[in-house]
């Protein structure tokens, strides 16, 4: 069994630390919360650091899964950074979904510090993680993959090596493109079944048989008719990634119109207050409905609000104006 660290305790990261722990890897877990840490150490034992280097002195293969590149400088660089502390020979994992550019960065300075690093994505959702059968989309040297695939393991279903150092973060790009694709139609077919007067569940029931048949309309078409989002893969992220994508693709001349549409149907969706509603939430662009289960209950209130204040404004400007008219035809009477 392995010396292991985690940095970041997450929505994924805190099961995927819980796994490793279970395989009966040696753990020491950061997490910038501190309680969160103090929670896992009780629930799975092992130790808990106060920074990312006093947790990864001892670790020979350490691991971080946090929200983006900003979040992975903070944890990786620095006088208590993952690189400062980590031993020479021993092998860091990043499973952040960020740019394959912040891959490249840590890779020179971690090969400047005589550590391998790995550049890991992970796709599964919270669901994946927590069942511990995610697919990671590793970059970086075979021999530094060899020494971390079996530690990863602890948590995953599939662990492919793609090529150097952010070709993981590339093919998670491409990943969650694939996925908005089959997202956005497959809320087009249900809006589409709902208007044409059709029950839609039956719809999805039929079409599931055939060619029509995907992980999302097999996992998410329900949801979506019923109006539910308050699971999985948030938006936000959903956003950040595609957000990477674009940018990727653009790097390399790829086009990407449809993800380029979807990513502005995501941006109308977080301009009301669904940062946190799952991905497939692209449906409610096309439905407009006012409320539903897991969303949050501002934001109709806040809708009947600015309603209300347009209102407001036009009565006295047509009192206003009214009294000038009244007032402009006192006058003339007066000249006449």
């Amino acid at each position: 069994m392995a010396n292991t660290a985690f940095i970041g305790l997450g929505v994924m990261g805190y099961p995927m630390a819980g796994h490793l722990a279970k395989k009966g890897h040696r753990v020491t877990v950061y997490n910038r919360t501190a309680k969160r840490a103090q929670a896992w150490v009780k629930q799975h034992g092992g130790r808990m650091a106060a920074t990312p280097a006093a947790a990864v002195k001892d670790a020979d293969v350490v691991f971080s899964c946090v929200g983006n590149d900003a979040h992975l400088r903070q944890v990786v660089f620095g006088r208590n950074g993952i690189l400062a502390g980590m031993k020479r020979g021993a092998v860091y994992c990043d499973h952040t979904t960020a740019t394959a550019t912040i891959a490249r960065e840590i890779e020179a300075a971690a090969r400047a510090a005589g550590v391998g690093f790995l550049d890991g994505p992970v796709s599964g959702g919270q669901a994946g993680a927590e069942n511990g059968v995610l697919t990671v989309m590793v970059g970086g040297d075979r021999s530094h993959f060899e020494v971390a695939r079996p530690v990863i393991d602890s948590y995953a279903r599939a662990v492919t090596l793609l090529g150097s150092v952010g070709a993981g973060q590339v093919t998670k790009a491409i990943n969650q493109t694939c996925i908005v694709g089959l997202v956005q139609g497959l809320a087009e077919g249900l809006a589409f079944a709902e208007k044409a007067g059709l029950d839609a569940k039956k719809v999805v029931g039929v079409i599931s048989k055939g060619a029509a048949q995907s992980w999302q309309m097999e996992n998410r078409a329900l949801t979506m008719i019923d109006d539910k989002f308050d699971f999985g893969f948030a938006t936000k992220w959903m956003y950040k990634d595609l957000g990477i994508a674009l940018a990727e693709a653009k790097k390399c001349g790829a086009n990407m119109p449809a993800t380029a549409l979807v990513n502005q149907f995501y941006a109308q969706l977080l301009a009301v207050g669904g940062e946190r509603w799952d991905s497939s939430c692209l449906i409610r662009n096309l439905t407009r409905k006012a409320w539903a289960p897991g969303m949050p209950k501002k934001s109709k209130p806040a809708k009947t609000k600015k309603a209300g204040k347009a209102k407001a404004k036009k009565k006295p400007a047509k009192r206003k104006a009214a009294k000038k008219t009244k007032a402009g035809k006192g006058k003339r009477k007066t000249r006449r």
